[in-house]
């Protein structure tokens, strides 16, 4: 779902950094923290609100006035769970008549018939519903809730009817890392157009699991895998909280002898690894611009200032913006612009988010001839 700016990169990773002003691809926007779940995995902690602080309807059509200002970017609405909001299809409605391409991410178990017509109504170009087990069993213990599964998969079915494209996020851990090729089986027998995995970060309930977080071999092995399935399903495949799958990308396509593309493909197209501040940032449900959902560093108050104002000139984007100012292996990684390391791993790990990736087993050839 997510549409990053391409740059224009060499497989390699040798490039000029981006410029300050960079281009906005990509919101994600945390419209209420209030859910009927209760994830182990939660970034938000969301539980059965009420929140309070959440912004009211006018200011939030304000603000899809403010980002449209930034051209037409993906705003993905998310939360916590997005229909909770009773006036949910209203936001989603008139940033699609601003010209910006709104999706949402459910968990799926509220969807119903008429949810679904309203949603396609609405303008809602995809729906992403996390599966994060191969079975109800495993599923439901995951998402902390009996009967989550099962419930995911009628507002599938229900979102399908409505003519809503849908796509599958899988979380990734030791408890269903086992089970990843099945998912990805279920979501082609689902009829999904995408697969999304997520590399677990831990914030948010994510700590107290933190333990079950795949180690760097792991990790690894897994994205090696996910590039091997490249023309094997009929999925677009895309790793999020995965930088180092962009650098894999690039050495197994030159060890293959394909060529790279840098071009975009609708709401799939990834061309760099960690996205924030870059061409995509987060908006939570009080709004507070962060440069994604995992690194709560508050960037600018929506209630205080112009989006606009807040994505051009935040310090903390524009030194994300500068890949030069990276520390430790990844400052000197040649694949720095293309991977660029989870800058919210790196600052749960050490307090700096632009300190080195802590999930990463490569070796940079500068620190390699040192």
């Amino acid at each position: 779902m997510k549409n990053p700016h391409p740059h224009g990169t060499h497989p390699t990773g040798n490039a000029h950094s981006p410029p300050t002003e960079a281009a906005l691809r990509l919101v994600a926007w945390e419209v209420t923290r209030n859910c009927n779940l209760s994830c182990k995995h939660c970034r938000a902690a969301a539980t059965c609100g009420p929140y309070s602080g959440e912004l009211e309807t006018g200011r939030c059509l304000r603000l899809l006035d403010q980002i449209a200002q930034l051209g037409s970017p993906i705003v993905i609405l998310t939360g916590g769970e997005p229909l909770l909001r009773e006036d949910i299809f209203e936001i989603a409605r008139y940033g699609s008549d601003q010209g910006l391409r709104m999706v949402m991410a459910p968990n799926g178990t509220l969807i119903t018939p008429e949810s679904a017509r309203r949603l396609a109504a609405a303008g809602i170009q995809r729906i992403s519903v996390s599966i994060d087990g191969a079975t109800r069993e495993s599923h439901d213990r995951f998402r902390g809730v009996a009967g989550a599964y099962d419930a995911a998969l009628r507002g599938i079915e229900r979102a399908k009817a409505a003519g809503i494209e849908f796509q599958i996020n899988t979380t990734i851990t030791k408890d269903n890392l086992a089970e990843i090729s099945r998912i990805q089986e279920l979501a082609v027998g689902l009829g999904a157009v995408a697969h999304h995995i997520f590399l677990l970060v831990p914030t948010g309930r994510g700590k107290y699991i933190a333990d079950r977080a795949i180690d760097a071999a792991e990790y690894e092995r897994t994205l090696n895998w996910f590039y091997d399935q490249r023309g094997k399903t009929p999925l677009q495949l895309k790793a999020t909280c995965a930088p180092h799958y962009y650098r894999i990308l690039r050495q197994r396509a030159k060890a293959d002898g394909e060529h790279v593309s840098f071009e975009t493909h609708g709401l799939d197209a990834v061309t760099r690894g960690c996205l924030g501040g870059t061409g995509f940032c987060f908006i939570s449900h009080t709004g507070i611009v962060q440069p994604c959902g995992f690194l709560e560093l508050n960037c600018g108050d929506v209630t205080r200032q112009s989006f606009a104002d807040i994505w051009r000139t935040s310090e903390v984007f524009l030194k994300l913006r500068d890949y030069d100012n990276l520390e430790g292996k990844c400052g000197c990684c040649e694949y720095k612009r293309v991977c660029g390391g989870c800058r919210a791993r790196a600052y749960e790990a050490t307090g700096n988010y632009l300190a080195e990736e802590p999930l990463c087993s490569y070796i940079p050839s500068a620190r390699k001839k040192a």
